[in-house]
């Protein structure tokens, strides 16, 4: 069957420049919602864990739960509780909801300083803090997110501006409410390599961790290592003619006699149809041949095993999308193996 692997030492490559970047490992909080960016939750957290990583952030409760004997710390992102938990944070995304979460919840609050999607106003702030207060909440940090900070541009300069102002006012609020020392966090991946100073309390670091992270050509390009290889196996093999065609609606035509195979992996599996046709080449020279179909594909060559990509940015490159994409896509189902 189709299989995935890890490599360790590039996971673990990769935690140390980001380490180094951020100041100490004691910043880091490893983003690992959606199943690890694919990678795989227990895997992934596991892995994180004997590194040293001691926070995490994730999507939702049952994720918290999952990996919480991993970490003294845990951020959830999109789900009110029911009760609050020892060790995990949730996230305000929205005024209207600090009246949903229960007395004594531990929970974060997040501005938006210009990426308008989740978050409150900067004008909230006061109504914010007062609400948190009366709620019964243990407020513990005030955060945001950047919108473009892998692209070139000044939006990353003016919300990097716009959240020391927040931070500001939120320290004022802080003292005025009774809140103890809050922390203050904005840096994604992208972000913490943009800054010649990490000055954040805490960085969430998603894509830069699993190697597939892409910045503008004249931006930083620290050195990362791609963690996750995709493998299938040869489910059969044969020799196209001369002008016969494969897979569903003929759409690749042999110019001259081949040897083929194909293999256990489809769009069933999170392999992206969109590669189809668009001239994909696999680590070892062999190029996807015909539409990706529900549970198979089909390469020029005969090996019985097959590395399908070694780094997610390549193959989302001829499916017309990111790399983010390739990998949360991929089926929880898939064995992962870790290696090195």
């Amino acid at each position: 069957m189709a299989f995935i692997t890890l490599d360790r030492s590039a996971f673990y490559h990769n935690l140390d420049r980001i380490t180094e970047k951020a100041g100490n490992i004691g910043k880091v909080a490893l983003v690992l919602k959606d199943n690890a960016y694919g990678h795989g939750l227990d895997e992934t957290a596991a892995m994180a864990s004997a590194y040293g990583v001691t926070k995490a952030v994730v999507r939702t409760v049952a994720e918290a739960r999952r990996i919480e004997k991993h970490f003294a710390y845990i951020l959830v992102l999109s789900e009110i509780p029911e009760t609050p938990f020892s060790n995990v944070c949730f996230t305000i995304n929205a005024l209207e909801d600090i009246g949903c979460f229960p007395q004594g919840c531990r929970v974060e609050l997040k501005v938006d300083t210009g990426m308008h999607r989740n978050g409150i106003a900067e004008a909230e702030l006061e109504r914010a803090f007062a609400a948190i207060r009366e709620a019964g909440l243990e407020l513990e940090a005030v955060f945001t997110h950047h919108r473009s900070a892998d692209e070139l541009g000044s939006d990353y300069f003016w919300q990097r501006k716009r959240f020391d102002i927040v931070r500001e006012k939120a320290q004022a609020l802080a003292k005025r409410f009774g809140f103890p020392r809050l922390r203050f966090h904005s840096a994604n991946s992208a972000a913490l390599f943009r800054t010649s100073q990490c000055r954040d309390d805490m960085v969430r670091i998603g894509i830069a961790a699993y190697g597939s992270l892409q910045m503008a050509p004249t931006l930083p390009q620290p050195k990362l290592k791609p963690v996750l290889s995709l493998w299938a196996q040869q489910l059969s093999k044969r020799q196209l003619k001369a002008g016969e065609r494969i897979g569903y609606g003929g759409t690749f035509e042999a110019p001259e006699p081949m040897n083929i195979s194909v293999y256990d992996l489809g769009y069933a599996d999170g392999l992206l149809r969109s590669a189809s046709n668009r001239g994909y080449i696999a680590p070892g020279g062999e190029v996807l041949l015909g539409r990706i179909s529900m549970d198979n594909c089909c390469f020029r060559g005969e090996k019985e095993e097959l590395q399908i990509f070694n780094d997610a940015r390549r193959y989302a490159e001829a499916a017309g999308t990111i790399p983010y994409e390739v990998l949360v896509g991929l089926s929880p189902a898939i064995e992962r193996r870790i290696i090195g």
